[in-house]
């Protein structure tokens, strides 16, 4: 599986991270940017893990990927798939959390392992390996500065 791992830096609290990450309300989208609000649907949340969908609208269609979330290690969050329009099952993602060693934010330790299954999944594990991770880096980023600007979510 292409594999690519990074860390990010963020003013963000580790345990308003974490719940960014376990927010599966209808805010998630808002949160996240990179997910398309009509390829979001939330199948069911338990106390340590959710089955959900996610995906994203690109030109000549959109990705999804039915995941199962998996937060049973407090340090670490892990989302599965289950089933994909571009990888396969047990392609994961997973982010470790941890505060920033000046005590201000966290340090966010991020796995990217997809195995592609289709032309859009080469073409996006390809960008995703040849850039070092870039566009997973970005998406990241991007919540954590909304984050910042308006606030953090509530700790689960």
């Amino acid at each position: 599986m292409p594999k690519v791992e990074m860390d990010l830096r963020t003013t963000v609290p580790p345990d308003a991270v974490r719940a960014a990450l376990l927010d599966f309300s209808e805010r998630r989208p808002e949160i996240w940017p990179g997910i398309e609000p009509s390829l979001y649907k939330v199948f069911s949340v338990g106390s340590t893990s959710a089955e959900i969908q996610e995906g994203s609208k690109m030109p000549g269609g959109g990705v999804f990927a039915r995941e199962r979330y998996d937060w049973s290690n407090p340090d670490l969050i892990r989302w599965t798939v289950i089933e994909s329009n571009f990888c396969a099952p047990g392609s994961y993602v997973s982010a470790a959390i941890r505060p920033a060693a000046d005590g201000a934010g966290s340090v966010i330790h991020i796995v990217w392992n997809r195995r592609p299954t289709s032309l859009k999944g080469v073409i996006a594990a390809t960008m995703i390996v040849l850039t070092r991770g870039a566009p997973v880096a970005a998406s990241f980023r991007m919540a954590m500065k909304r984050l910042e600007a308006t606030g953090s979510p509530q700790p689960i």
